[in-house]
């Protein structure tokens, strides 16, 4: 029987949620699926009690599944793995954190009805966050539009319904450092967007404090732009236009006996030209980084167990496991027994 939606929810200690999220995801899919659906729990390493809560709800329910990855990979690498497992014609991508509401569900297949390859969700409200975080969030996704060679959404998250040639073009994209919200971006299609108020967290604790939310910053830059590589070169050639002038005011001096006095100056002078080279070296340091993390060819993501009813959990005992490995070399493992 094919599956008509598959719903994604990576899931890292949400112990306290958990129980509310299954009965809302629940009621929106029974609504408003249109056909079979199943949900895809991905834990990420939880430590509270999510892995037992997730295995426990998939035994109970065959339209609910466990994957259980190896160890903590990181929001977006979670939902790649989840997604990869997804069967659905059409998927919807959903944070555990219930911000994003899943009645919204029935808006965003009408949406796709009408033609939509991608239907995402933009915030018109952010309740139960700081002024900090959504002013920097209002201006991440300003600058990064500046930068991006590829227009993105402004005020969006992972919150969207995808078709299944989107997410097979999304799926056969093997970047390391992933910024999901661009990627889906850059595939293109009919893209629409569905405004709505982003409801405040529904129990615990924040998963992106502001160091996880800087990486995701740099990983969005680098995977979208390379103009930090050219404000580099140009930050190199203004730097040595302004080291000409005082290249000659020295020979000058030299030739008439002239001394350059004053140690401070002459300071100020090296570690300005210092500091420029270093910010240099950093900025092709991030993308050399990459370069190298992705020569690699690790797999994205390991798999501990795909727990699921009647079909046994599937256990991932090498890294040609994994559905990455297994997309990249052309096949189609969905990781089942």
């Amino acid at each position: 029987m094919s599956v008509h939606l598959s719903v994604v929810i990576p899931c890292y200690n949400e112990i306290e949620g958990l129980a509310a999220l299954r009965e809302r995801v629940t009621a929106a899919c029974e609504a408003h699926a249109g056909g079979p659906w199943e949900v895809i729990l991905v834990d990420d390493g939880s430590t509270d009690g999510t892995t037992e809560s997730i295995r426990a709800a998939a035994a109970d329910d065959p339209r609910y599944a466990g994957l259980i990855l190896s160890r903590n990979h990181g929001h977006q690498i979670a939902l790649t793995a989840g997604l990869h497992y997804a069967q659905g014609a059409r998927i919807l991508i959903l944070d555990a954190d219930l911000q994003d509401p899943p009645e919204l569900l029935g808006d965003m297949m009408a949406l796709m009805d009408d033609g939509a390859d991608v239907v995402y969700g933009k915030r018109i409200s952010r309740a139960g966050e700081t002024l900090f975080k959504t002013a920097s969030a209002a201006l991440f996704y300003r600058f990064l539009n500046r930068l991006s060679e590829v227009p993105i959404p402004e005020d969006t998250g992972d919150f969207r319904l995808m078709s299944r040639r989107a997410l097979d073009v999304l799926n056969a994209m093997p970047e390391q450092h992933r910024f999901i919200r661009g990627m889906v971006s850059w595939i293109g299609y009919r893209q629409v967007a569905l405004e709505y108020h982003r409801d405040k967290r529904f129990a615990g604790e924040t998963k992106y404090p502001l160091r996880k939310m800087l990486r995701l910053t740099v990983d969005a830059l680098t995977s979208f732009s390379i103009l930090p590589l050219r404000l580099a070169s140009w930050l190199g050639l203004i730097t040595a236009m302004l080291s000409v002038p005082l290249l000659i005011y020295v020979l000058i001096s030299w030739i008439v006996g002239g001394t350059v006095q004053g140690w401070v100056s002459l300071t100020g002078i090296v570690v300005l030209f210092g500091g420029i080279q270093l910010i240099v070296v950093g900025i092709i340091g991030e993308y050399v980084g990459r370069m190298y993390m992705q020569s690699k060819n690790r797999p994205l993501f390991l798999v501990d167990s795909f727990d699921r009813q009647g079909e046994g959990p599937f256990r991932a005992t090498s890294p040609a496991a994994s559905p990455a490995v297994a997309l990249a070399e052309g096949s189609s493992d969905h990781g089942h027994a």
